[in-house]
């Protein structure tokens, strides 16, 4: 602002007395404003006029400051700098000069200062001064510091936290600001995702359901939105997150935007269903305590009513025999088959209730599961493929070896049953490190666990909680005691393991058994116990397996079998201490026994190969070149067999 000063030549006494009332109410206002400091400077900067304001404000009378230059109200280090001169040159070169800074009262103390400095000319242009407008800011200043202070230190404590994401949405939900802790947890930076959509980091599920976009209209309907669910980060990984959603309202009560909060509570998840599992499994353990407690004491006094019976047709029968009534005597028989059949159940239940002696000794699993094999697999029947899959180094377990093969016994019929139309039977054995409660009640430490798996049909989640328990079957009556698990539950948890079922209906079951590792045992030393000869017999047709299989036994064979080359080629993967290979030349799944017996010349050069066949001999040595390799025909006998085996090869 120019203030330009207009000649006035009064034409009249009168004019000249109105002129001098005008310039002496001009003078009076401005020496009564107190808020302001309004003074007049000379071209060169000297003070010569002085208001009430300026006067409260700077401390100085007008006598005191009245020609003295305008730059004593300066700092010393601005009165160096030249700043005073270049504010006056920038007011008469620009028409203007404002700023804010420190200015200096009488008394030293300083005050922070909003200063306006306008030229003042005359109608012709000429400078003939400065009018100077000075406010003291500082409450002003001091708020507005105090303030700042405090947004920042707002800042730096949201920037600091990194277990929490905070962030600003728009109130169309776009991201404003970013914290360290959002860039922790969900991978980007700031520059990434500011302006964009909060909705990128929820599940696509949850982005085609409108889930984003409910819980801004929730949140601003109801002023908070609280959420547990999976979100997303930048790597496309999904972490469990707790998320609060809060509206921000302005004075006048207008959205302006939401506060989001979100935490990554993963393993606080992870850590719940832990518990929850461990609580479910604690439950289940004293369910079937108490079961087996029940079970046991009914089962002892059952077995001694069953006592009192037998003895009474031991006596009954001695009496008939002299009298010959061979009714009576069909009678008491049946009544033996019924007092045998009552025992077998008793023991049964005993079994469950874990009350049957064991004899348990420290055995190699590997060992036990490859002599019962063929067993195992005449139980599986011929529609089910039969898989063994055998840790190469398996440690020792105290167990009871015959009732560790009824139980295996009993998971192989189970699985077949479970499989109708045929499928896979899988058996597994494995050294696992459990935690504690990591699988039922057992402490932290090292188990052997096998696995029976089967393609069955599965079982829904009510079916597997009450599976273990006894008499709960689901065969149809008559085809099932509903005692078979409940034994293996029975007979494991006695020898200190545990039993777990995984199941998924349609898809399949899997029966882990978990026995505790015998300490100081040495397991390498049951493995290397003297054993009979070793033959692999490779047949795709069950019976001719069998019947092979019962061939080498009466020879003292130990024996292996698979139904195809590539079953066969695993088990010598685990278990290469195989002395003869036995196999039919024509097979399925693409790898003849020529095929067969190459690849375990090359790899296997110790192995005794011996190859089955119907088709002739001649013929079939020419067109396959397999002069290495000891040839029978098909069908042969156990003296075929024999001289074969003392030919070298």
């Amino acid at each position: 602002m120019t203030t330009e000063l207009q000649p006035i030549v009064p034409s009249k006494p009168d004019d000249r007395q109105q002129l001098s009332r005008y310039e002496r109410r001009y003078e009076l206002l401005v020496a009564s404003i107190s808020d302001y400091a309004i003074y007049m400077l000379d071209v060169d900067g000297y003070i010569n006029s002085w208001n009430a304001g300026a006067e409260r404000f700077k401390g100085y009378l007008a006598p005191e400051i009245l020609g003295h230059h305008f730059s004593e109200f300066y700092t010393e280090e601005e009165r160096a700098s030249g700043k005073p001169q270049r504010a006056l040159d920038i007011a008469r070169r620009d028409g203007r000069f404002e700023g804010e800074g420190w200015r200096v009262r009488k008394d030293g103390s300083r005050f922070w200062a909003h200063v306006v400095i306008d030229p003042i000319r005359t109608g012709s242009g000429e400078l003939i001064g400065f009018a100077k407008i000075t406010r003291d800011i500082t409450d002003r200043r001091a708020a507005q510091e105090a303030l700042r202070e405090s947004e920042q230190r707002f800042r730096l404590l949201v920037q600091g936290v990194t277990d929490y994401a905070i962030y600003m949405l728009s109130p169309e939900g776009l991201i404003t600001n970013w914290n360290i802790g959002a860039q922790r947890i969900k991978g980007y930076t700031q520059d990434e995702v500011v302006g964009t959509h909060f909705r990128r980091f929820f599940t696509e599920e949850d982005r085609e359901s409108g889930f984003p976009e409910r819980a801004l209209e929730t949140a601003a309907r109801e002023g908070r939105f609280e959420s547990e669910g999976w979100r997303v980060r930048k790597d496309g990984t999904r972490f469990w997150a707790h998320a609060v959603l809060d509206r921000i309202l302005d004075d006048d009560g207008n959205l302006v935007g939401f506060a989001k909060i979100t935490r990554d509570v993963t393993e606080k998840r992870k850590a719940d269903e832990t518990l929850e599992q461990a609580r479910k499994a604690l439950f289940q353990a004293q369910k079937m305590e108490a079961v087996g407690q029940l079970t046991g004491g009914v089962a002892h006094d059952f077995n001694n009513l069953l006592a009192v019976v037998s003895s009474g047709i031991d006596i009954l029968n001695v009496q008939l025999q002299s009298s010959g009534n061979a009714a009576s005597a069909r009678v008491l028989d049946s009544m033996r088959r019924a007092v045998e059949r009552g025992a077998l159940l008793t023991q049964q239940l005993l079994s469950f209730a874990r009350q049957q002696p064991l004899a348990a000794e420290a055995h190699q699993l590997n060992n036990l599961i490859t002599g019962f094999e063929p067993v195992l697999r005449r139980a599986a029947g011929p529609m089910v493929a039969f898989r063994i899959s055998l840790a190469p180094r398996l440690d020792a377990v105290m167990v009871d070896m015959a009732r560790f093969e009824a139980a295996l016994l009993n998971l192989v019929v189970n699985a077949r049953d479970a499989m109708p139309e045929g499928g896979t039977l899988t058996l597994e054995t494995r050294t696992v490190e459990l935690a504690a409660s990591e699988v039922g009640e057992l402490g932290q430490g090292k188990y052997v666990r096998v696995s029976v798996r089967d393609t069955g049909t599965g079982m829904p989640p009510e079916v597997a909680a009450r599976a273990l328990e006894p008499f709960f079957t689901t065969k149809p009556t008559g085809k099932g005691t509903g005692l078979g698990l409940s034994q293996v539950y029975g007979f494991i948890k006695q020898s200190g393991g545990e039993v777990q079922i995984e199941t998924v209906p349609g898809q399949g079951t899997e029966i882990r058994l978990y026995l505790p590792v015998a300490d100081g045992v040495d397991a390498q030393a049951l493995d290397e116990s003297p054993r009979s000869e070793r033959v692999l017999i490779v047949e795709d047709d069950s019976l001719v397996r069998d019947l092979a299989t019962e061939l080498f036994h009466a020879m003292g064979y130990e024996v292996l079998s698979a139904s195809d080359g590539p079953e066969a080629l695993s088990i010598l993967e685990r278990d290469p201490e195989v002395d003869v290979l036995f196999s039919d030349v024509m097979m399925p799944n693409g790898m003849t026994g020529i095929e067969l017996g190459r690849a375990v010349r090359e790899h296997y050069p110790q192995i005794k190969i011996i190859l089955a066949s119907g088709y002739p001999l001649p013929a079939l040595r020419e067109q396959q070149g397999l002069q290495d390799f000891v040839i029978l025909s098909k069908p042969y006998r156990l003296a075929d067999l024999a001289r074969h085996l003392r030919t070298p090869g």
